[in-house]
């Protein structure tokens, strides 16, 4: 641990590549990284203001227009794009595709059998029935072509005007300087490596995919212009169709965005002409970006993978129909999120705004705010090619083999957890995430600044010495730092304490700093799981010998947390054992705890805290408790929420209630024990991990769920047989035992001890009775609904539930 004695500058170590400045006299300037002393040393160097130098103002609308320079956007590396003509073009190659020039044949085909069997073509004499059938046909065919045509317009980007695109760069970069006006850094190390690649891949006439994670509209902002301001060919953005809103919509369309539906349902037309304008893109050497994780993170931590789109371009290239591609995946990160406010809302369970840009800006105030800086980052590219060969590869290798469904899935698998993992690897830990996760892992109710300095210091040192990146500020006092995070993250965060000798900060908003927090999490999993396996003992107090855990209970618990959060969190590939033998290893060498091994096999025997540890009051261990916690809450809440779902007496326990409402309830359930003492974290009731709590309980066959079978229609739950709670035949209360509170006390032992939570059987009384209470609105609304459902639809969901409880679970990724 650091020495506070002497406050440290943030030095940039010597592994770490220089950032890279563009300035807007066209030149460009290698740096020390991190904040910039004069300001104009940003990627986006802050435009003149019409107000303060009207002329200067002038002057750069003068030379956007003209195109002066890099601003001509002439010399681009990559195919060439923004040109008149360029969208009739790629409509032509789209609709002549022969995918779907197939699949239009096959659906008219198909059409014309169904009004043939429904005798739709006129008379049954046999002579003329061919002729007719074929006329038909044709008929179809080219109706189809025409929707088809439609939906092209729709959907493909326009990229057809300089002029308009220099003036989209103008006007994004005088918004994107105003809310972040410290700018945009990207290194230039892998800066000046993505150009090489890029220059490498134009000669082969190759995509570029740049696949980053999302958190923030502004994320495809910001890659556009600097793709733009370093004279790389635009990406063109799959974009879903929520924000193609009138005036934005077509500008975004112009500047290349591709609008795609949220779901395509069975609509086999629109899934092939997707996959045909996708196969179009990557075969002509146009890039794409395009979000690996689906929907922006609400959370601050990377979203695990969705495979729509990214099933398309993996099937183009493992087809054969595109040579390679290459993937590129990025990392944004931002002093503060623009839209964290509206998170945090959806979160705690309001209806989700609609996409609306004039609310956007209103609401956030866009044109006032500082929000610090923009860190992006590139991970280095690779093959599309050369990765699926490889994992064709290792799949030749295994003694069953797969067959080629399977097998696709199981490489889209891995290519998104892949993706993910490396940006993970290449994110920057920006100055408001260690601010925040400082305020949150701390137990007193404040911090001075001193120790606040000391501890932003501490926890840089763990970052990196877990292999991650902070952000660094040239040679500027830690405090400084410090003091430029709390000016972004504010007062409605972060609160001062007036009139005390020395400068107290406290959390104000722990639910929107937990956002920030969540941006470390991921370097820390493994020691916070371990951590939060072993405080099952040292809970219980007392002298070191009673806070001992044997390696069996401790592999025991930790396995049992892996895969409870296996859908909340990245986690290594390794397995189990060889993850766990690590992370002991780790803590060992940082003497947070003692191993005793067998001496003659090196086994490890038993685990605790190291005196040294105890000596700094538990400091480090601690931390990696504190991280876990909330999320440990979360799925305790969840777990013990399902009791709601028990049958009252009037109610047999086949009746499936709404889904959405059983969820709705539990957050409801949460904050109700969260203000009555019996939940420690408020940040407990998000609806995100509440959510995946739900997913991970229909996975393990707890609850059944069935899904609507019409549009309209709502997904319904019940507790499968087995875990359903009995109550007492004296008191009509639920009772505190079987295996659904098994599971659910096995999740409380890792649970942070609270005043509230000592007396089990008061707590057993209340949290169930409870859980009666505020379920009790679920039954009586399915007496008033009438949500029993038909014998049909019980026994498959019944069916469902026994052959996920026979699957054999995946092995755990600690």
């Amino acid at each position: 641990m650091p020495s506070s004695g002497k406050e440290r500058t943030s030095a940039l170590p010597s592994e770490q590549a220089p950032d890279l400045s563009i300035t807007a006299d066209d030149e460009v300037h290698l740096h020390r990284a991190g904040y910039n002393e004069p300001p104009e040393r940003d990627l986006i160097n802050s435009f003149a203001r019409f107000r303060s130098s009207p002329l200067e103002f002038l002057r750069e609308v003068s030379l956007h227009v003209s195109g002066t320079g890099w601003r001509s956007y002439d010399d681009i590396v990559g195919q060439p794009i923004f040109y008149s003509g360029f969208s009739e073009e790629m409509k032509s190659k789209v609709l002549s595709n022969a995918m779907l020039v197939s699949k239009v044949r096959e659906l008219a085909a198909k059409r014309v059998e169904v009004e043939a069997n429904e005798g739709l073509l006129g008379s049954e004499d046999a002579v003329g029935e061919k002729d007719r059938k074929v006329r038909r046909r044709v008929q179809i065919e080219e109706s189809l072509m025409e929707v088809a045509d439609t939906l092209t317009d729709d959907m493909i980007c326009k990229m057809e005007s300089k002029s308009f695109i220099r003036g989209a760069y103008y006007l994004t970069t005088q918004l994107l300087t105003r809310a972040y006006h410290q700018g945009v850094h990207v290194s230039s190390e892998e800066v000046l490596r993505l150009r090489a690649v890029a220059e490498k891949a134009a000669r082969n006439k190759q995509s570029i995919i740049f696949l980053p994670c999302h958190r923030s509209h502004v994320d495809y902002v910001s890659l556009q212009v600097i793709c733009y301001r370093l004279g790389l060919a635009l990406p063109i953005v799959v974009a879903g169709d929520n924000l193609n809103l009138p005036v934005l919509g077509s500008f975004l369309q112009h500047a290349g965005a591709m609008w795609i539906r949220r779901s395509f349902s069975d609509d086999q037309l629109y899934a092939t002409l997707v996959q045909a304008y996708i196969d179009t893109l990557l075969r002509n050497g146009f890039n794409l970006e395009c979000f690996v994780e689906g929907g922006r993170s609400r959370t601050g931590k990377v979203l695990p993978p969705k495979f729509g789109i990214l099933s398309y371009m993996l099937d183009s290239v493992a087809s054969g129909r595109v040579d390679d591609a290459i993937i590129c995946p990025v990392s944004t990160q931002y002093d503060k999120v623009i839209e964290v406010d509206s998170y945090i809302s959806e979160l705690l369970g309001q209806p989700k705004p609609k996409e609306n840009l004039l609310g956007f800006l209103s609401a956030s105030s866009v044109l006032s705010l500082k929000l610090g800086r923009v860190d992006v980052r590139f991970h280095e590219p690779w093959s599309l090619r050369g990765f699926i060969n490889e994992q064709q590869s290792r799949f030749s290798q295994l003694p069953q083999q797969l067959d080629t469904k399977e097998e696709r899935i199981r490489i889209l698998r891995t290519l998104g957890f892949k993706v993910l993992s490396e940006i993970n690897d290449v994110s920057v830990i920006m100055p408001t995430a260690l601010v925040g996760t400082i305020l949150l892992t701390l137990r007193g109710r404040g911090v001075g600044k001193s120790e606040l300095i000391r501890r932003v210091e501490w926890l840089s040192d763990r970052v990196r010495a877990q292999g991650g990146r902070v952000a660094h500020f040239a040679s500027l006092p830690t405090s400084v730092v410090v003091e430029r995070a709390l000016e972004v993250l504010g007062p409605g965060l972060v609160g001062l304490v007036p009139g005390l000798p020395e400068d107290t900060f406290y959390a104000v908003d722990r639910f929107q700093l937990s956002f920030y927090r969540n941006m470390t999490i991921h370097l820390f999993i493994l020691h916070a799981l371990v951590s939060a396996a072993m405080y099952t003992k040292v809970k219980q107090g007392g002298g070191p010998e009673n806070q001992r855990i044997s390696y069996a209970d401790l592999h025991d618990q930790t396995h049992f947390l892996s895969q409870l959060f296996r859908g909340e969190f990245i986690f290594p590939t390794e397995g189990l054992t060889t993850n766990l033998a690590k992370t002991l290893t780790a803590l060992e060498r940082d003497a947070v705890i003692k191993i005793t091994r067998d001496p003659s096999t090196a086994h490890v025997l038993t685990v605790e805290l190291s005196d040294a540890e105890r000596e700094t009051g538990r400091e480090n261990f601690d931390f990696y408790c504190f991280l876990i916690w909330p999320f440990i809450e979360a799925a305790w809440l969840g777990a013990v929420s399902l009791a709601m779902l028990t049958p009252p007496h009037a109610h047999s326990g086949d009746v499936f209630l709404a889904l959405k409402a059983a969820q709705d309830r539990s957050q409801l359930f949460g904050k109700t024990l969260y203000h009555q003492g019996d939940l420690s974290y408020f940040e407990a009731v998000n609806k995100e991990t509440l959510k995946n709590a739900y997913d991970r309980f229909e996975e393990e066959g707890m609850i059944l769920v069935t899904k609507p079978r019409e549009k309209g229609q709502q997904a319904t739950i019940r507790l499968a047989g087995e875990w359903m709670p009995e109550r007492d035949p004296a008191t009509g209360g639920i009772r505190a035992e079987g295996p659904l509170w098994a599971f659910a006390e096995k999740i409380s032992a890792s649970r942070r001890e609270g005043k509230n939570r000592r007396d089990g059987a008061t707590v057993q009384r209340r949290v169930l009775g409870l859980a009666d209470v505020v379920g009790a609105g679920l039954w009586e609304d399915a007496v008033l609904q009438g949500r029993d459902l038909e014998g049909g639809v019980l026994e498959a969901a019944r069916a469902k539930a026994k052959g996920r409880s026979r699957r054999k679970t995946m092995s755990a990724r600690l």
